[in-house]
């Protein structure tokens, strides 16, 4: 049940696991301070760590250990969305090379695409290439990125890894003397690298961590053993690899975790939003919070919208794109808008130029040169709407967005559609659409059922109030 904890969220993340009976490990010196009693440094079951763009977290680990964690964490929120990964951290897999670019290769593994740096391969790699390699680090979904692969197969851990094919113990901390000290001894046909938290473990909990590492390894020898080589098999998988599943946090979400974060220590409203939307605002949120221990105690004071955009944007006359996410964990960015508005209360107002060609989803209207889109969105709320005009100025239809609470963040408004949608044609005439594919969404098991139940009750209140 141990858990290892990073990034934006880990204060928060730290009291809810613990609360849930994980133990963390390997805390950071601010969650020590943070916390009462000692974190041990003994190896971490599962690692949950804040993704680049610290719109959430990846979840990486022991299967059984790992469901409980994503168990938890998915119920922060309703907004609170989470995948599966198709390429986990860890697989290995026969695949073959489809494109080399600049730095590296593209490889075709089957369950998806991965990318193959130069320097992780011992040789020249072309397209057509069949080979052998492992996921070291897995991407979010909703990113577009691929993962990263290596070559060499290993068991990656924070305390130690095991390198297949290498000596007893490569050179690092600790060295081969190391393993006279913890009396024990990697697999046959691997050797241990020791990495730096290594000097901050115990013995016992560093062999504890070569045992796993040793059964992580031999699960490794068996996918491998008589196995077909890369150019008969590829494009396959040899090993499951590692639980890998990756968790989207919303607006809601962010607040609620907020509120597990105050419970700790001085936290001001929307401090995760804040931090979510802009690196530089990270040091400001932390500056302002040590000045104040006794900020937003009692977590009614308001997320200052109106503060963060003068501070960090969006500003009028600057461009802000529809960071709009799907429920299968896709991202799909919109086009920029130039920001015409920036109200006090969290609306922004966006105008987007329209290319010509085709016709506006649902209204059934031609998409024609001079056309402009004004888009408002508003920070919290469960639905947009888009007003579609011509170069007359003539309104061609309203279409509304419903979607999990729009985060207006200082270059892009981020949310995830939830799939049902209201329009308003040139006529009058409303309409509800959709509906469908919310329901599929759900059969799926993109989108839970409370969160479908409010889509579709926005919906209904949308339509009123348009009709």
């Amino acid at each position: 049940m141990t858990v290892r904890v990073r990034g934006i969220y880990a204060t928060a993340l730290t009291r809810l696991l613990r609360e849930a009976d994980h133990e963390v490990v390997q805390a950071s010196e601010p969650i020590q301070n943070r916390f009462d009693g000692e974190f041990a440094d003994e190896r971490a079951a599962v690692t949950v760590a804040t993704t680049d763009d610290q719109q959430g977290v990846g979840v990486m680990g022991d299967t059984d250990i790992a469901k409980g964690v994503i168990d938890r964490l998915t119920e922060i929120g309703r907004d609170t969305l989470h995948w599966d990964d198709p390429t986990p951290e860890g697989a290995v897999y026969a695949g073959t090379v489809t494109e080399t670019l600049g730095s590296g290769a593209v490889v075709d593994l089957g369950d998806g695409e991965g990318f193959l740096p130069y320097s992780s391969s011992d040789e020249r790699v072309e397209t057509g290439d069949t080979l052998r390699v492992q996921v070291v680090e897995a991407s979010a979904p909703w990113t577009n990125g691929r993962p990263v692969l290596e070559t060499t197969v290993a068991v990656r851990g924070s305390l130690l890894s095991l390198v297949r094919g290498e000596t007893a113990s490569t050179p690092g901390t600790g060295g081969p003397a190391m393993l006279d000290l913890i009396a024990a001894e990697p697999r046959d046909g691997w050797g241990v690298s020791w990495e730096s938290a290594s000097e901050d473990a115990s013995f016992d909990a560093l062999a504890e961590a070569l045992d796993a590492a040793n059964d992580r390894a031999a699960v490794i020898d068996d996918a491998l053993a008589g196995a077909d080589a890369p150019e008969d098999c590829a494009p396959t998988r040899y090993d499951e690899g590692l639980s890998t599943a990756w968790l989207w946090f919303g607006r809601e979400s962010r607040f609620a975790l907020d509120e597990a974060r105050r419970e700790v220590t001085a936290t001001m409203s929307g401090h995760h939003r804040v931090k979510a939307g802009d690196r530089a605002a990270s040091a400001a949120v932390d500056y302002v919070e040590a000045l104040c221990d006794d900020i937003a105690a009692d977590g009614e004071t308001d997320f200052p919208f109106a503060v963060t955009a003068r501070q960090f944007g969006p500003q009028v006359g600057g461009s802000l794109s529809l960071g709009h996410g799907k429920p299968d964990g896709r991202l799909i960015t919109l086009g920029n808008g130039e920001v015409q508005s920036v109200d006090d209360d969290g609306t922004v107002t966006i105008e987007r130029e329209m290319s010509p060609g085709g016709t506006y989803d649902a209204l059934g209207v031609p998409k024609e040169a001079g056309d402009i889109a004004e888009t408002k969105v508003k920070e919290g709320r469960w639905w947009y709407p888009t007003v579609y005009r011509d170069s007359d100025g003539e309104k061609k239809g309203t279409y509304v967005n419903v979607c999990t609470p729009v985060e207006v963040f200082p270059d892009t408004a981020r949310y995830v559609d939830l799939h049902v949608d209201v329009v308003k044609h040139a006529d009058g005439t409303v309409e509800r659409v959709d509906d469908d594919e919310l329901d599929a969404a759900v059969e799926r098991g993109h989108i839970s059922e409370p969160l479908a139940e409010r889509a579709r009750s926005v919906a209904a209140a949308v339509k009123s109030a348009l009709e």
